[in-house]
């Protein structure tokens, strides 16, 4: 099998404008969720539906992220990683024209599905670039700096969608979301070099992807490390879902507030996912993740259990999710690394399929939140501490099962089953 060639030649500034430009890559995911959530109640006014069935429209596009990027793994193996890339962005652009053009509820779910397949080709593209470009032992350091560019999209998003659909309407939100991948793709086309020589050894045969795939799921280290990620974003996308409830019509504040008070819970994502880096300089990404996994997990347990027994209350909800945004924003990038770490010719594959992996649960977890949701915060506040138990056991699993202590984890690269384990991928 024909190596794949990486370009390594290029300069630390050309990196860091590269990484500037994966990390807006990325950004259109969460930025195409949260601009347009401000307006759920003018959509639904319009379409004479109730503002809790226009959560509809996120189910249908988490949905279209997992199964676009099982696509696009293969795709960027074999083509290389621009040409998919490229395809995607041009997809995407014209799926947000027209969802503003959409005339009914039903179609702006579709319109967003389709949407949603085209905006995953650069979370994808992003990871393997960045597994491309660094060492095995740099690229959860460089993906916490992917998490800052991405997350100030949470934060400015719900504010400049608060603003359009009060200057303009809602069609105005996937207007300006189709100008901004316009700007993206331009980007793509004239900046950012190909990074991986396409492999055309790769087979793109249905049952060639599903074995591929079942190979790479079924390695240790990505299905535990793939399944933490899973859960984590599950407990976020279950928040994202159910936020313009709990804020706007639990806590009855204002869109105006909610913008800030999303954006807020924002900021701790990416505190997080930058105290990670500092933290990656004295500690191994294992060390991180159980930490963080066991604290996450105590956290949400707290929270769940106070507000059971007294009552859901601003002053402690606000902060708990404020906090629980914070440690996921260290675990994110690093069970991202860890889950990606086996693999070298299938690092694309690998990309898709833990972006898949996390997808899935996250849309189940914002189906959940949505179907529940009622007059209570209860069914979020269970869902979000159902992921962290489970996140955590997964990483204590992985713990118990393959080392004592954090001697392991101090070794965990330079292990001998894991240098096997490269051997054998290169």
């Amino acid at each position: 099998m024909r190596k794949r060639k990486v370009q390594r030649d290029i300069s630390n500034r050309r990196k860091n404008v590269i990484i500037l430009l994966l990390g807006t890559l990325i950004a259109i995911g969460p930025f195409s969720i949260d601009t347009y959530l401000p307006a759920f109640k003018q959509i639904a006014g319009d379409f004479g539906v109730e503002t809790s069935a226009i959560g509809l429209t996120l189910t249908t596009y988490f949905i279209g992220i997992g199964l676009g990027q099982l696509a696009y793994g293969p795709l960027m193996d074999k083509y290389g990683r621009r040409k998919p890339l490229i395809v995607g962005l041009t997809l995407y652009i014209l799926m947000s024209i027209l969802c503003g053009i959409a005339w009914n509820l039903w179609s702006l779910a579709f319109f967003r599905f389709f949407m949603a397949l085209g905006g995953c080709a650069g979370m994808v593209a992003s990871k393997a670039v960045v597994r491309d470009y660094f060492d095995k032992d740099k690229v959860a350091d460089v993906l916490s700096t992917l998490m800052l560019i991405m997350g100030v999209a949470p934060i400015i998003a719900p504010t400049v969608g608060g603003f359009i659909i009060t200057t303009f309407h809602w069609e105005v939100v996937f207007f300006s979301l189709a100008g901004f991948a316009a700007f993206m793709l331009f980007n793509v086309v004239y900046v950012l070099p190909e990074s991986a020589e396409p492999n055309r050894s790769t087979s793109l045969h249905p049952k060639r992807v599903a074995r591929e795939y079942w190979s790479i799921y079924k390695n240790k280290d990505f299905f535990l490390f793939s399944t933490t990620r899973g859960f984590a974003i599950g407990a976020l996308l279950a928040y994202v879902a159910s936020a313009p409830f709990v804020f706007i019509e639990y806590f009855e504040m204002s869109e105006d507030m909610f913008g800030y008070i999303f954006g807020g819970n924002a900021a701790g994502l990416i505190l997080g996912s930058q105290l990670n880096r500092l933290f990656l300089r004295r500690f191994t990404t294992f060390q991180i993740t159980f930490t963080i996994a066991i604290l996450m997990a105590i956290l949400t347990m707290g929270i769940t259990i106070y507000s059971f027994w007294i009552a859901p209350q601003f002053w402690v909800i606000y902060p708990g999710l404020f906090t629980m945004l914070f440690f996921i924003g260290f675990q994110n990038p690093n069970v991202t690394a860890l889950s990606l770490q086996p693999f070298n010719l299938q690092a694309g594959s690998a990309s898709a399929l833990v972006g898949a992996v996390s997808m899935i649960f996250g849309s189940i977890a914002s189906t959940l939140v949505a179907q529940l949701l009622t007059d209570s915060i209860m069914p979020l506040l269970s869902i979000v501490t159902f992921c962290s138990i489970a996140g955590c056991i997964a990483v204590v699993y992985y713990k118990v099962q393959y080392g004592r202590g954090y001697a392991f984890a101090k070794a965990y690269y330079h292990h001998p089953h894991r240098i096997k384990q490269r051997q054998e991928a290169a």
